[in-house]
């Protein structure tokens, strides 16, 4: 048998649960859609960003029924800044999503890809002139955030000679804290109500849909249906005061996944409300409170709820250390240049196969030059060997996106359709992809 020196750990009694102790447990992944770990991290190297396609469908197909059997005219926008890699957003097209971006490079990715002026709707609070003209232009649904906004697209419909339709966001006090104040205008100031008396009194622009997104990682289906009562009361004021046909009402996203958020104990599935939880309180509101024959039509922007435990990240142990303190670490190949969202979410964090040898405090560092590079702080593991791999999730919502190209280059993207077949839907990143724009000047230049 192969020598282990050996290592003397505190017992912790207060880790003790009825599940057992902490010191012989082991969390075992050894496939993801069933194609087995190994095999990904040979065919293309760690780290490496999968994506499911069954679990990405099935999410959709549950918070799609949740409403769908609730309410009858419900539509879904893919979320650009959640997962914006190409194969991702098709998935979510093909299943009848249309495209909400919050910037003119989200909305031009989505054009490139296909998605219709028409299907897209442009959020975000700094939209240039330029971009707003061609969204104008293709038909895009506008959603306006502060005053400028209107000044800008009403000069743009005097140049075209057209009235155009917009929405405006809304913010409120859902008993949330801290609210989403930031964006759009507030609804318990008035101010809400001031921007739609300006866009009316200016006759240049028609409103016709009204949006709010009251913050991210909900835990409280109530507070939707404190936003949905207050969207359908601030419609029912508008027609009949100005006229105005409010075709939709659009309320963002926030629903939260399974993630488990640092500081909360509970676990998600205790936590974290339902789809029919969510659909539920909306759908609700919506029919105690509008006062028109006609019911509005329902968009949904679900993005971290509908991606995030359909991505994983595996990575590779690339050398141990023993810190001072005693506790065991570890160097993986993957860092917080990938997982931006360690910030604020404990990842689950699992072992390719089960490892010999008794659990001790751990903690796992990223490849980065940086002190600030945890992925886990206190984290129970066996003795890891070299090239041993580990598979963090859920991943699938920020975290690319997010990605920083920094000390390291981004990593390969695969995509498991739903046939279990692996597809590379983005390379990894090289010295060309980082250098391709950059221009050195003359004098600068060594060889000459």
């Amino acid at each position: 048998m192969k020598y282990k020196k050996p290592t003397i750990n505190r017992v912790d009694f207060s880790m003790m649960s009825k599940y057992g102790s902490p010191l012989k447990t082991q969390s075992v992944r050894t496939n993801i859609a069933g194609v087995p770990v190994e095999e990904l991290a040979k065919k293309y190297g760690t780290p490496l960003f999968v994506f499911s396609q069954q679990e990405i469908e099935e999410k959709f197909h549950r918070l799609k029924d949740a409403f769908t059997s609730r309410y009858p005219h419900v539509a879904f926008g893919w979320s650009y800044k959640t997962n914006y890699l190409n194969a991702i957003c098709n998935i979510y097209h093909k299943l009848g999503s249309c495209a909400e971006v919050v910037s003119e490079f989200e909305y031009q990715k989505a054009r490139a890809l296909g998605v219709e002026g028409k299907d897209i709707i442009f959020n975000g609070p700094f939209k240039p002139k330029e971009a707003l003209r061609v969204a104008v232009r293709e038909g895009a649904k506008i959603h306006i955030d502060h005053f400028f906004e209107i000044n800008d697209l009403e000069e743009i419909a005097e140049e075209m000679n057209r009235e155009i339709p917009v929405a405006i966001r809304v913010n409120m006090d859902t008993g949330i804290h801290p609210q989403w104040s930031r964006f759009g205008f507030n609804y318990e100031t008035g101010e809400a109500y001031e921007a739609i008396r300006r866009i009316h009194a200016g006759g240049l622009l028609r409103l016709t849909g009204l949006h709010s997104h009251i913050g991210t990682f909900m835990l409280d289906a109530e507070a939707y249906r404190m936003e949905t009562i207050k969207l359908i009361q601030l419609k029912n004021q508008v027609e009949k005061e100005f006229g105005y046909d409010i075709r939709y009402i659009d309320i963002g996203g926030g629903f939260a996944s399974k993630s488990r958020l640092k500081g909360v104990y509970q676990a998600p599935e205790v936590i974290v409300p339902t789809p029919d939880d969510y659909a539920q309180a909306i759908t609700e509101a919506i029919y105690s409170y509008n006062e028109s024959e006609k019911l509005p039509l329902l968009y949904l922007e679900t993005g971290r709820h509908l991606i995030d435990e359909a991505g994983y990240l595996i990575t590779g142990v690339q050398a141990s250390k023993r810190f001072p303190d005693g506790k065991k670490g570890y160097i993986l190949d993957a860092g917080v240049n990938l997982l931006y969202t360690g910030t604020w979410y404990n990842f689950t964090i699992e072992l390719d196969r089960h490892h010999e040898g008794i659990n001790e405090p751990s903690m796992l560092n990223g490849p980065l030059c940086m002190n600030i590079d945890i992925i886990s702080e206190h984290i129970m593991l066996p003795p890891l060997e070299r090239g041993s791999l580990l598979t963090i999730s859920p991943v699938g919502a920020y975290n690319y996106t997010q990605s920083m190209q920094f000390i390291r280059y981004r990593p390969p993207v695969v995509l498991l359709d739903d046939k279990g077949e692996a597809h590379l839907i983005k390379e990894a990143d090289d010295l060309e992809t980082v250098n391709f724009k950059e221009r050195l000047p003359e004098y600068l230049d060594l060889s000459k």
